[in-house]
């Protein structure tokens, strides 16, 4: 008997088990590797492996104090790995979410402080939709030079960034500057008791939560919606999306905006929940580390997540091991970067992989 359409369609959606267990056998033992050479990177440097593993566990996850750091870090990579993630959804490798983030916070700041003494609270709310902005035109920009000119979007968003980062420098430094920042240049602060609060039980701000959502959002939007069955196979088959009638072009510029907001609304909660202002605190790698997150979660939204929480444990840790072994905190950037490439050799080692 021939198959019915359904069963052909469900057929083509649903991966063989051997597919769907490469999917994720692939990254873990990519992950694995990655430990493996940061413990030899550890050895040849005379300490002992073991106990800097425990250390990074114990500086993360092993108290309260631990977690709540943890998830202070978790929160803006949260926002900057769906920054990846959301064009990915669309083929597309942006990994300019540094300096979309630096655009957030910088107009976030710009609109949140004037307005705080007319709308009050609602001065947050317009500093993070500013943010969104800021972030999702910088990275609609990518987009347009993508679809319209062919140019090639992980160099552009590249590049951007650092003009980005540029502008943020010398408007935070010249015209937006407080006068009473003397020794670290910022824009005009958010007074405390204005800021964003913490969540109930947790010394950790309300952006921790937004990025949550943000993540299930987008999981149901790019899994149910048809927006997202749209954008994937824009993604996955440009010439056979052009061919049913998709607009390719204009799907390239909303994926690529839609990543920038998330990216400029965690330059914005930086603002508005953890520094008060603009400066230059604020752009400490969470836009580069969210590629690594982006990676790792395989480019789904729901997985960034806890993703996102690990890498922020490890960020947290570094302190720790700077104080009880004398390693230096950047050590924790070498077990990061370790695993980025142990996760892209994995990627490029996973067509072999499924022959």
């Amino acid at each position: 008997m021939g198959s019915t359409p359904d069963a052909v369609v469900s057929a083509r959606r649903t991966p063989p088990p051997s597919e769907a267990v490469l999917r994720w056998v692939v990254p873990l033992g990519s992950i694995a590797a990655g430990l493996l050479a940061f413990g030899a990177f550890v050895l040849a440097i005379g300490h002992d492996p073991t106990e800097v593993y425990s250390t990074i566990y114990e500086g993360g996850f092993a108290t309260a104090f631990a977690w709540n750091n943890t998830l202070l870090r978790a929160a803006p990579l949260i926002l900057a790995g769906l920054a990846v993630a959301i064009p990915a959804q669309a083929g597309l490798v942006v990994i300019g979410g540094e300096g979309a983030l630096a655009l957030g916070a910088l107009c976030a700041s710009a609109a949140a402080v004037p307005l705080l003494p007319t709308l009050g609270a609602g001065a947050l709310l317009a500093g993070a939709l500013a943010g969104m902005a800021g972030g999702a035109a910088w990275f609609a920009l990518v987009g347009v030079l993508r679809a319209h000119r062919g140019l090639n979007e992980t160099i552009t968003s590249l590049l951007l960034s650092y003009i980005a980062i540029a502008v943020f420098n010398h408007t935070v430094e010249g015209p937006l500057r407080d006068p009473s920042s003397l020794n670290k240049p910022s824009t005009l602060p958010l007074p405390p008791q204005s800021m964003l609060g913490a969540i109930p039980g947790l010394d950790v701000h309300w952006g921790l939560a937004i990025g949550v959502l943000a993540c299930a959002v987008a999981q149901l939007a790019l899994s149910r919606g048809t927006g997202g069955f749209a954008l994937r196979v824009a993604g996955g088959n440009p010439r056979a999306a052009l061919l049913v009638g998709l607009p390719v072009g204009a799907l390239i510029v909303v994926g690529c905006a839609l990543g920038g907001a998330a990216a400029g609304l965690a330059g914005a909660i930086e603002v508005i929940a953890v520094h008060g202002a603009a400066s230059a605190s604020v752009l400490a790698g969470y836009g580069t580390l969210g590629i690594l997150v982006a990676f790792m979660a395989r480019q789904q939204p729901l997985a960034i997540v806890p993703v996102a929480i690990l890498m922020g444990g490890i960020s947290a840790a570094g302190s720790l091991l700077q104080r009880r072994l004398e390693l230096p905190d950047a050590t924790t950037m070498v077990l990061q970067g370790l695993l980025f490439v142990a996760i892209l050799a994995g990627e490029a080692l996973l067509p072999r992989a499924r022959r």
